[in-house]
């Protein structure tokens, strides 16, 4: 797992109106105290929320009265237990309806889940995992212990002692997001909808992104006029009408601009998926709330496109194309063997063009697996593409990539 640059892990709890503090570490936790118990939005990761509740009894010794979940991932539904006290009533759970197909999925897919976890958060293979590793991927893709016992479809409002709190539903980076707003205190909690980074609306490995419905979200945040954010992940901001609103419009014209430019090249003859993303023009800022630290603008691009047209790359050769081992064994007798070609591919790597270099490594290592020079030019090209990279999504994958050259498996 990344801990962001903007989590704070020297001051774990923040205290952003009377009585509602912000946890972080590694995800976002808000806790609400109100005259008949806390209101929690999210529950952070198993593994750490022992810590997160010791400091939170720091400040309030009021039972869990009733927890939101904003969506169904390990580092935001998984933690309650450490924070409910002995002997106390059980808490009631509230998370979307479709929380329940994310947990469906999970568990018709195990192995599929570790492998695609252990290369975005590890940058590994999933048998060469650390045991703390090991640890965070064995729950991840499990049921929480405390499933909701209250599921909505678009909107729901209810008051906890003299506290309001309205839920509302917004597909995002997953069907089954939540976002909170207390108007009495102004704050809001929109889960993973606000990350303090560019939005992970692209990632390579999972299911179907919505960013188009998410610029939405972020717009009808904006109208509520918080005057303080609790994110997903990262610092909260306290007190700040202006900054927030700047936040939230601003990546919902990120967000809006990458989406029109797609279907606009969609719209245009359904070019091969590769050129649409090359041809975008990638929105720009200096804001720290934009950078691509995790995931980045042409990941999202190929989430527009993959709701908007089908699996086919608009390749031909690709519609129904021959097993990748035979085209490789082709290219490389082409280029005079696997181990010529790797040696074309680690030159092309030490003039820059590492993109074209990661090509030619891929189909020198599924020619020749078991041939040591190969997987160890393999394994060098791609540490230094990981290294030239910003976003975790693309450093994690090309790491992942080096861990399977070294060990003579072909990423697939």
């Amino acid at each position: 797992m990344m801990i962001f640059p903007s989590d704070n892990l020297e001051q774990l709890v923040t205290e952003v109106a009377e009585k509602t503090w912000y946890l972080s570490l590694l995800a976002g936790i808000t806790v609400f105290e109100t005259d008949d118990g806390l209101v929690m939005v999210d529950t952070g990761l198993r593994n750490f929320s022992q810590h997160m509740a010791k400091e939170l009894r720091n400040y309030t010794s009021a039972p869990v009265h009733t927890v939101i979940y904003t969506h169904g991932h390990v580092d935001h539904a998984f933690g309650l237990d450490a924070f409910l006290l002995e002997g106390q009533q059980p808490p009631r759970v509230i998370a979307h309806r479709a929380i329940q197909g994310r947990f469906l999925r999970y568990s018709r897919t195990p192995k599929l889940q570790r492998t695609i976890n252990a290369r975005q958060f590890f940058g590994a293979t999933d048998d060469l995992l650390q045991p703390d590793q090991q640890a965070v991927l064995d729950i991840a893709f499990q049921k929480p212990h405390w499933q909701p016992d209250i599921l909505y479809d678009n909107q729901l409002t209810f008051g906890v002692g003299r506290l309001t709190f309205e839920l509302h539903h917004a597909r995002g980076e997953t069907d089954d997001h939540t976002w909170v707003f207390c108007p009495q205190l102004g704050v809001l909690c929109p889960g993973d909808l606000l990350i303090s980074v560019v939005p992970n609306a692209g990632n390579p490995q999972k299911v179907q992104r919505y960013p188009w419905d998410w610029a939405q979200a972020l717009r009808e945040m904006a109208g509520l006029q918080p005057s303080t954010v609790c994110p997903g992940h990262g610092r909260p901001i306290v007190d700040n009408r202006e900054l927030i609103q700047s936040i939230l419009l601003e990546t919902a014209d990120f967000l809006d601009s990458i989406v029109e430019q797609t279907i606009s090249m969609l719209e245009n003859g359904s070019p091969p998926h590769v050129d649409i993303v090359r041809s975008i023009v990638i929105p720009t800022s200096d804001s720290p709330w934009l950078q691509p630290l995790y995931d980045e603008a042409e990941f999202i691009a190929r989430n527009v496109i993959r709701y908007y047209e089908g699996w086919f790359s608009g390749r031909p050769s690709e519609l129904k194309p021959a097993p990748r081992s035979a085209v490789a064994k082709e290219i490389a007798r082409l280029a005079g063997g696997a181990s010529a070609l790797a040696t074309r591919a680690d030159a092309l790597a030490s003039t820059g063009n590492l993109p074209l270099s990661c090509h030619l490594a891929d189909y020198a290592l599924e020619a020749a697996p078991e041939d040591s020079r190969v997987k160890e030019i393999v394994a060098r090209i791609y540490e230094s593409r990981a290294a030239s990279e910003t976003s975790v999504m693309a450093i994690n994958l090309f790491r992942s990539a080096s861990a399977y050259a070294k060990a003579g498996r072909p990423f697939a």
